[in-house]
């Protein structure tokens, strides 16, 4: 099994530089400071330094079983006390063996390593402890990257999941809906709730169809949401009139799936079902800066008793919105002068 440590290409970048620089001062001290020759100065640093460096890789399994999530502050730092005593003094003993086989014929570089094996036994505990703080700084750090990473995985599948509740809950609104207009003709023009059922059939294979995508092709959402429009043409007749203002950019700009169907649905509750007129229904489709702005507008009798809904597509297009572009301005309608106006406006990505 792979230390974790060295496997962390990075922390074991850093773990190598640290070395090699304590490695170069160590020796550079040994040389000007206490006047030892060039190879006594090399050799020393060098056991010294790789031993250590070894017995360091060792230090991860401690410190990552020795957390603070598991024990007290006290104990930790017991811990690590007695870990860094013991560890330093095989440190300076397995060193100091090496070293007088290395050098048994030296007598004077003996005597100065015997008298350094107090303060040698000090600077191991030292590397110790920078080492252990080294190592949890790397595993915290590595934590909260995780963290982050999952909270985002988390938020992702959230936002999706509350996007699909919001798509799945326009079906059972437009079924709802569609089957009331076809109860009514049942009796009356069986002919044309026939063709209205299978119209539906084949609006509802298309809808189901594209559930798990989020965003499809303009062009497409406004054939599928015409699909209603056929539908409702059967029952109400000459009493709507639709039409469209499409430009070239509009036909391939992506826009959330089953945008518009809701959109129309209303004008066809609030604006055919109240008026004895023929309500005119307009799509729009018109180039801005960095958005691309529908409008669909229809008129309506002034005078009607508004029909009561539950408010889920406006509402549902509103959340949808605001979940998929991180805005809160992309939806506007309006009433002025019996023309109801609705305006969605999607970012040019």
């Amino acid at each position: 099994m792979i230390n974790p440590f060295v496997k962390n290409i990075k922390s074991f970048s850093v773990y190598l530089i640290s070395w090699i620089f304590i490695f170069l001062l160590h020796t550079n001290i040994l040389y000007f400071v206490l006047n030892l020759s060039l190879t006594e100065c090399i050799i020393d640093s060098f056991v010294f330094n790789l031993t250590f460096l070894v017995l360091g890789l060792s230090f991860w399994y401690s410190t990552k079983f020795i957390s603070f999530e598991i024990y007290s502050t006290v104990k930790i730092i017991t811990n690590h006390f007695t870990a860094a005593f013991f560890t330093s003094g095989i440190w300076v003993f397995l060193d100091y063996w090496i070293l007088s086989n290395i050098f048994n014929n030296n007598n004077e570089y003996l005597n100065f390593l015997y008298d350094s094996l107090v303060w040698r036994f000090f600077i191991g505990m030292m590397y110790y402890f920078i080492i252990v703080a080294l190592i949890y700084i790397i595993i915290y750090y590595g934590n909260f990257q995780e963290k982050v990473l999952k909270e985002s995985e988390l938020k992702s599948l959230v936002k999706e999941a509350e996007l699909k509740s919001l798509k799945y809950q326009i079906n059972p609104h437009f079924i709802f809906n569609s089957l009331n207009s076809i109860s009514a003709l049942t009796l009356t023009e069986p002919d044309l709730a026939r063709k209205m059922t299978i119209d539906l059939s084949t609006f509802l294979r298309k809808t189901l169809s594209s559930n798990e995508i989020q965003k499809s092709k303009l062009i497409d959402e406004l054939n599928n949401a015409k699909l209603y429009l056929d539908i409702e043409k059967i029952r109400f007749g000459d009493k709507f009139i639709y039409s469209e203002e499409l430009s070239d950019a509009c036909m391939t700009i992506e826009v959330p799936t089953m945008i518009l169907q809701p959109i129309f649905e209303n004008a066809i509750k609030h604006g055919v079902y109240e008026s004895l007129e023929p309500v005119n229904i307009n799509f729009k489709c018109e180039e801005l800066d960095e958005y691309m702005k529908l409008t669909i507008t229809n008129n309506y009798d002034d005078e009607a008793v508004p029909h009561k809904g539950e408010g889920i597509g406006i509402t549902n297009i509103q959340s949808r919105l605001r979940m998929i572009y991180n805005q809160d301005n992309l939806l506007k309608f309006s009433k002025n002068n019996g023309i109801f106006t609705v305006t969605i406006f999607i970012p040019v990505q």
